[in-house]
């Protein structure tokens, strides 16, 4: 199978086994019409489910769809879709994508590795390496938009996204408590520093309807994503409902989409998709 990393001795001395690589990350980018990068200030904000949903949503609209996780240290995408198998090769000897399905490919470092429950252990240089591989040597195939699950902070991972896809947009996720806000103030500042785009901010968790009187609760609060995107001047691109049954489809695999169709929160994801479309 292709090697997807340098060897330890080479990431302990600071090389980078993708520097020769440029000419075959840059055909592999030509190929992709907009790249999106979802991050979050702190973890435990549903960006892993949010970028997952709206890759769904995004395909359901008819779009070519590739699904890209860098959370090198915590890759739970393939778990939230259901995608056990692992990375083969395709017909011209490059990695090929799990599917989906017809409109969503996706690419996993959990989907390259024998254990599930195996800790990926290392250091910068070898994380940089594998996340331009993860570019250059995935047979991707011509895409209307390959999303980028980042893992939460301003760490090595969206920083050689940054520098790897220098025409991405950020949509950073959040949800409306205070301690999540001052986060995500230093992923917007992040994105100001390495000169990404924002496309704008989503505000997760925004509310819990009950079930059996259909009362809105705010558990975490209200308006607080909305709040910072109008005082950072971004755009508020809108609010994801909670919903466990979001947890629930992500635990055993499903597709919240397919299950919910007439949902708030699948209405939500439709609506903040159709958003990203516009981008084409």
């Amino acid at each position: 199978m292709t090697q997807i990393m340098g060897s330890p001795e080479e990431a302990q001395k600071g090389q980078t086994p993708g520097d020769d690589k440029d000419a075959e990350v840059q055909a592999s980018l030509n190929r992709i019409k907009q790249k999106v990068v979802i991050m979050s200030g702190k973890g435990g904000v549903g960006k892993t489910s949010t970028s997952v949903n709206l890759a769904i949503a995004l395909a359901r609209l008819g779009y070519n769809v590739g699904l890209l996780d860098v959370d090198l240290h915590g890759p739970d995408v393939p778990r939230v879709l259901g995608l056990s198998a692992m990375l083969g090769l395709s017909a011209n000897q490059k990695l090929d994508p799990l599917h989906f399905n017809d409109h969503l490919k996706v690419v996993s470092i959990e989907s390259l590795m024998a254990s599930k429950d195996d800790a990926v252990i290392w250091r910068g240089p070898m994380k940089y390496s594998a996340i331009r591989q993860f570019i250059s040597d995935v047979d991707w195939g011509d895409l209307d938009f390959l999303l980028i699950d980042s893992p939460p902070g301003t760490g090595d991972e969206p920083l050689t996204v940054a520098q790897t896809i220098p025409d991405a947009k950020a949509v950073i996720v959040t949800t409306p408590q205070e301690v999540s806000l001052a986060d995500v103030r230093k992923s917007i500042n992040f994105c100001h520093t390495v000169k990404m785009e924002i496309f704008g901010l989503v505000e997760n968790m925004s509310g819990y309807v009950c079930p059996h009187c259909d009362e809105k609760v705010d558990i975490f609060g209200a308006g607080g994503g909305e709040k910072t995107a109008r005082e950072a001047r971004i755009d508020f691109l809108g609010s994801i409902p909670l919903d466990p049954n979001v947890v629930t489809c992500g635990d055993t695999g499903k597709s919240y989409q397919e299950t919910y169709p007439e949902s708030a929160v699948t209405r939500a994801y439709e609506e903040i998709a159709g958003k990203i479309g516009k981008l084409l």
